[in-house]
């Protein structure tokens, strides 16, 4: 396989071990590397940690927009001849300037590290109810299926005011696992990628209409209804913009928080030293909750556009260049990690970029850091022997994901 066509193998980024050996090399060799892979548009592969936050730091000469993550030409032509647009939806992603910092405002309160930890109760309670689920299994079970994909889906529904709807919540996450499962076996559809995607993001369009009608009628504490009543410049924000905010903070909320978790709990399996450091000292899961994020980094890339002739690293970048950014190289970079392949849950500092940096950086991070902490403090305190009961099986994707299967036996303390 070319170099060029490994850096978009679904079946290498599936693969830790494959993956990090490729960008271990590209880092070494070719940290910014102008790529053609077949079917899909060129881009400069961006693997160094410096670069990338190099790039992120400059919003206004690196634009989020028209591309904003890794689509075959198929998906991308199918999207623009469905809807007229380069994406499906319009996010706060995938925005700039000041329509990117009006629209993070809108949530920016909810998400600030103050108003968080006045939901630390209630997602303690939260925590406690899906370790029980592991104590009603009995012995074994599937931890990435039975806890891991339902705990964060059920803190994110309950700052949206909508816990309590099994029904609900069993859709949301099948959508939300097909929304970036369209390389994935277990979850695409039988279509091709750009068809699947845009019947995913119809169906979590439809499924958040009557959620936005319902609040712009009633409105209550809640942040779906802050979402739903948002106004920029002084008037109503569009129905895009609303139920594409929906769909941004269930998914990325949800799937980056929930890969986290398990795959934590794979590497602390697979390290007992590491696992018997943090039970021996609860308060070690601030840098341990770190680490997880940094060890999984769950946000596999996203792109920027230049708006203007730059050179990085030597590499002359031409004005409406596309650039993709590497985040799992990153947070292996040997120029800023102490053995980058270890994991440590007293790594400190650790500047790793899962969350990204600058401008966009991740709004929810203080959240998924307290989610986080109250499951493995709970976890930690309740259950004992943990052991793998079989192989973990990664996800396939270019963008957002983790295990899709981590089998474990274990027991429950007295």
């Amino acid at each position: 396989m070319s170099r060029d066509n490994a850096i978009v193998d679904v079946g290498i980024y599936s693969d830790p071990e494959r993956y990090h050996a490729l960008f271990a090399d590209l880092r070494r060799e070719e940290p910014v590397r102008w790529t053609e892979p077949d079917g899909y548009r060129p881009f400069w592969a961006v693997t160094r940690h410096a670069d990338i936050a190099e790039v992120q730091r400059k919003p206004d000469l690196f634009l989020s927009a028209p591309r904003t993550t890794l689509n075959t030409i198929e998906a991308e032509e199918a999207i623009r001849a469905a809807t007229g647009r380069h994406q499906a939806q319009r996010t706060v992603v995938s925005t700039d300037g000041e329509e990117h910092r009006a629209l993070r405002e809108i949530t920016r309160e909810w998400f600030l590290p103050a108003n968080v930890k006045k939901l630390e109760e209630k997602i303690a309670a939260i925590a406690e109810r899906h370790v029980d689920i592991l104590l009603d299994a009995g012995n074994r079970c599937d931890f990435v299926n039975e806890v891991a994909v339902w705990y964060p889906l059920r803190v994110i529904l309950s700052i949206f005011g909508l816990e309590g709807d099994a029904q609900a919540e069993a859709k949301l996450l099948r959508l939300s696992a097909e929304m970036n499962g369209s390389l994935d076996p277990e979850t695409r559809r039988s279509l091709s990628q750009g068809e699947h995607m845009l019947m995913v993001v119809r169906e979590m369009f439809d499924f958040f209409a009557p959620i936005v009608e319902d609040r712009r009628r009633a409105p209550r504490d809640d942040l779906a209804s802050v979402i739903a009543n948002a106004q920029l410049n002084g008037a109503p924000i569009d129905d895009l913009s609303v139920y594409s905010y929906y769909l941004t903070v269930t998914v990325a909320g949800h799937d980056t928080t929930s890969a986290s978790i398990a795959g934590g709990l794979e590497a602390l399996l697979r390290r007992p030293e590491q696992m018997a450091k943090l039970r021996a000292d609860p308060k070690l899961l601030r840098t341990a909750v770190d680490e997880m994020v940094r060890w999984t980094h769950p946000v596999k890339h996203f792109f920027r556009t230049a708006a203007a002739d730059y050179e990085l690293r030597g590499q002359q970048i031409k004005a409406g260049d596309s650039l993709l950014m590497c985040y799992p190289s990153a947070c292996r970079d040997e120029e800023v990690f102490e053995d980058p392949f270890e994991f440590r849950v007293d790594r400190a500092p650790n500047p790793h970029l899962a969350f990204g940096i600058g401008p966009h950086v991740c709004l929810g991070q203080f959240l998924a850091k307290v989610e986080m902490t109250a499951f493995y403090r709970t976890f930690l305190a309740r259950i004992d022997d943990l052991e793998l009961d079989g192989e973990p099986v990664q996800s396939q994707t270019l963008f957002m994901g983790g295990l899709r299967h981590l089998p474990i036996r274990y027991s429950v303390r007295a």
